[in-house]
């Protein structure tokens, strides 16, 4: 008997999971007639069995929604967004930008920087044919794009190099159009200095940045500086390159940047590739796993910014991925940061986020236990909790998320940061142009 059973099991796992929720879905059914008992095969008054009669099919229905293959996806993923319950670090970040930024590293092609933001492949292939030089992406160059109301992809701004620019339109064709921008203004750099008072992005601000120029320093220096714990009278020093067009700053870029706190200098430089790096040459972002298990799950469930809800019906996004696994199963940060929430969510049930840096943040959702307090800080690889089934979950499970820049992606394919250094003739380069720029970083 045994035998027979595992055999109908294997078989159902190797249909086509259309065939598996059919089936299954077939199997509730069947079994839910069975369990139901018609009035006239009860002698009780006509009251008293139609009270019995509801309270057998919910009771059953409720317990072999179990069975179905989707018994491990939340029913309702309605969970607040991370600005919602996570307090921002300065009091100007509450001015988040409209458009997603990307700078491009090695491997990038367009379609695997977009869809890992959720953009369908209708679009990426709107915006290939619309221009063709879109298939040969460099190392070092940015994107910026925004979405219309609906979330799809409005517009797309590809800065080819500090000269050039190509600006993408969504049309009435649901196609884009493209314009070209070339400017012929003088670069010129630029050292600006200051003291904090009050906050950091503040003070940069009154010594003469724009807010993107104050934001790309927050960005460079995220992994080495918590910007709260900053104090009066901490001194900075910037190194940026601005181009001047008929007496008007165009566009600039971040070359360099020192700052002094607590007696200890840090330092941010830029390379060709785009990336900030220390005065060696080593990587400044943290290491991220993929995976904030022990061993790779089976997802149940992927990351789909429109998804049809299986047990609502409804069309809500699932901002993460479910990973099927068994209740108590250890639970792993994926990065270096600090806990910003471990509380109950409601939907979410036990809960966890984590802040990494000043871009990135994860999430994990329907533990059974926490092991860690807001506050606390934590390293790559730590436990953190132990995975359940609370909240509003119909089956075991761990819903993980990551969010970049406020914006959430697919945590499967998602562009992480890694623990990188420069080597060869690209650090040798480097280290030439940090020596130069580290002379002009002085402090007032």
């Amino acid at each position: 008997m045994q035998q027979i059973a595992r055999s109908v099991a294997l078989a159902f796992n190797n249909l086509p999971r259309p065939h598996r929720v059919i089936l299954g879905s077939l199997t509730v059914v069947t079994l839910a007639v069975a369990v139901w008992r018609p009035p006239f095969y009860h002698h009780q008054e006509p009251t008293d069995v139609t009270g019995t009669i509801v309270r057998n099919i919910e009771s059953d229905t409720d317990r072999l929604r179990t069975m179905l293959p989707e018994a491990s996806e939340p029913i309702d993923q309605s969970t607040p967004a991370p600005e919602d319950d996570v307090p921002p670090d300065t009091p100007e970040d509450n001015d988040v930008p409209t458009t997603r930024d990307y700078t491009v590293s090695s491997g990038d092609t367009l379609s695997s920087v977009l869809n890992q933001y959720g953009i369908d492949l209708q679009d990426i292939n709107a915006l290939v044919a619309s221009d063709k030089d879109l298939r040969n992406l460099n190392v070092g160059q940015n994107l910026s794009w925004s979405l219309n109301t609906e979330g799809q992809l409005q517009s797309l701004s590809w800065e080819i190099s500090r000269r050039e620019t190509r600006n993408y339109e969504r049309d009435a064709r649901s196609g884009f159009t493209m314009t070209p921008s070339v400017q012929k203004g003088v670069w010129q750099d630029t050292v600006l200095q200051g003291a904090v008072k009050g906050s950091f992005g503040a003070s940069v601000q009154k010594a003469g940045l724009s807010p993107a120029e104050a934001s790309a320093v927050v960005k460079a220096l995220q992994w080495q500086m918590d910007f709260r714990k900053l104090r009066a009278g901490d001194k900075f020093s910037i190194l940026l390159s601005r181009e001047n067009l008929d007496g008007k700053s165009m566009q600039s870029q971040l070359l360099g940047v020192r700052l002094r706190s607590g007696g200890k200098d840090y330092y941010a430089f830029r390379a060709d590739d785009g990336k900030y790096y220390d005065r060696s040459g080593s990587g400044l972002a943290r290491g991220f796993m993929r995976f904030p298990t022990v061993k790779q799950y089976r997802v149940s469930s992927g990351f789909n910014p429109r998804r049809l809800n299986p047990v609502t019906g409804r069309i809500a996004p699932h901002r993460g991925v479910d990973f099927a696994l068994p209740i108590g199963t250890p639970v792993l940060a994926v990065g270096d940061g600090e806990v910003m929430v471990a509380k109950n969510g409601g939907a979410a049930g036990n809960y966890i986020a984590l802040r990494h840096g000043r871009q990135y943040m994860t999430r994990y959702m329907h533990l059974s236990r926490l092991l860690v307090k807001p506050g606390q800080k934590i390293k790559r690889g730590d436990r953190i909790a132990l995975s359940g089934n609370t909240g509003r979950s119909t089956g075991p499970h761990l819903h993980f998320e990551v969010w970049i820049n406020n914006q959430a992606v697919n945590p499967l394919t998602a562009r992480l940061p890694e623990m990188e250094g420069l080597s060869g003739k690209s650090r040798k380069a480097y280290l030439a142009q940090v020596n130069d720029w580290q002379s002009r970083l002085t402090l007032n």
